[in-house]
């Protein structure tokens, strides 16, 4: 090795991808998946940029996913998580980053979508060192990747990438905590949902099925138990479950059993895929409507099979932006008020999607898709040279 060589823990990878051909999912042969594990799937969602990151000294492994930055700078949050491999990782990290782009796009937001996963347990492996080496390699992207927190992190954890670079949102005494938005969000979403299955807004009396009570799963019941709802809850974390338990009238459940409940809205709030071959032939529910990203374990069965069961599907990413539009406002220095409102327009926008989908006949997923394409493209072709 040569004087002044330097061994980085760090391997990128950059596929880009014009916003032309962003929306076509490519066929990609369960070969290529084998040996190009990587590469074919980034080809496949069309993502712009993979940065893995690792560091012996703190322990920190993460990957970092880029989609599509044609709106703007990629923002989404980092999640902590055992993963069970590092494939599960990949492919959870693609699949939410591409979420956000969708997400922003539908919001109205001038952001790409991105988003980073932590692979480990954030209740026994997270440190100030990991978070500040973390924050490092967000740095090292140079603002193309906005993060903030999600599952498993804290805006005290925030603090600490904060430490290390500027490219984070969510932070105390600025937008803080993004939960308590994103909750209002799905909850104004959950009203519109029942105005259209059962022609009123009202959840006074409605039966529902929290599926994770973390940060914003706990909001939400809040307000569903202030309408008056009949609220069931479930989490993987015993210690959330005993909070929860002793601090609402809630009915506490086992996490398998949840799906077997006499119940009208399902609200997952933890992590995606619970609507799946199995939950969906046990569901008794007439809407879906939670906080959880991807809750469709596969969009084009699954979207179809809900709606064919006269199942209402909120659209995870539509649901759930309070968040964003949280994160959003501190980028741009934007009020509380506005923030607010852009939260409970969250109402109008479902309520458009599901009535149009009723109309139409096509899955919830699909109005979404197209309405949050279309304005991808239009502005690409806004932003090409003259």
């Amino acid at each position: 090795m040569h004087n002044g060589a330097k061994v980085i823990n760090r391997l990128e990878i950059t596929f880009i991808t014009t916003f032309v051909n962003m929306f076509e999912v490519k066929e990609i042969q369960d070969t290529d998946l084998v040996q190009n594990p990587v590469i074919a799937q980034m080809s496949k969602m069309s993502h712009e940029q993979i940065l893995f990151c690792n560091d012996n000294s703190t322990g920190l492994k993460a990957i970092i996913a880029v989609h599509n930055t044609v709106l703007g700078p990629a923002l989404g949050g980092t999640r902590m998580w055992m993963y069970n491999n590092e494939m599960e990782a990949l492919n959870d990290v693609l699949r939410l980053s591409r979420g956000m782009t969708y997400k922003n796009a539908i919001s109205g937001l001038n952001l790409g979508g991105g988003k980073a996963v932590i692979i480990g347990d954030s209740h026994s492996m997270k440190s100030e060192a990991l978070m500040r080496r973390f924050g490092k390699f967000v740095n090292s992207l140079g603002g193309k990747y906005i993060t903030a927190e999600d599952v498993g992190i804290s805006t005290t954890d925030m603090t600490y990438v904060n430490m290390e670079t500027n490219h984070v949102v969510g932070l105390p005494g600025k937008s803080g905590d993004p939960s308590p938005v994103t909750a209002q969000g799905v909850y104004m979403g959950m009203k519109a949902c029942a105005k259209e299955q059962f022609g009123t807004d009202s959840l006074e009396g409605k039966k529902v099925a929290v599926q994770g009570v973390g940060h914003v799963g706990e909001y939400l019941v809040q307000s569903l138990l202030k309408e008056g709802a009949i609220v069931s809850v479930t989490d993987a974390y015993e210690p959330t479950l005993k909070k929860i338990a002793k601090s609402y009238n809630v009915n506490i459940v086992g996490l398998d059993e949840i799906y077997d409940l006499d119940m009208d809205i399902y609200a997952p709030c933890a992590l995606g895929a619970t609507v799946n071959d199995e939950t969906l032939n046990r569901l008794k529910c007439s809407i879906i409507a939670g906080a959880a990203n991807n809750q469709l374990q596969d969009e084009l069965k699954h979207g179809v099979e809900v709606m064919k069961k006269g199942i209402i599907y909120a659209p995870d990413y539509v649901l759930n932006a309070g968040g964003v539009i949280n994160c959003f406002s501190e980028v741009k220095g934007l009020s509380h008020d506005w923030v607010k409102d852009k939260a409970n327009d969250i109402y109008n926008t479902i309520g458009s999607i599901v009535k149009r989908s009723k109309e139409e006949n096509v899955p919830a997923y699909q109005i979404a898709n197209k309405i949050a394409e279309e304005r991808i493209e239009s502005i690409g072709k806004v932003k090409l040279p003259l």
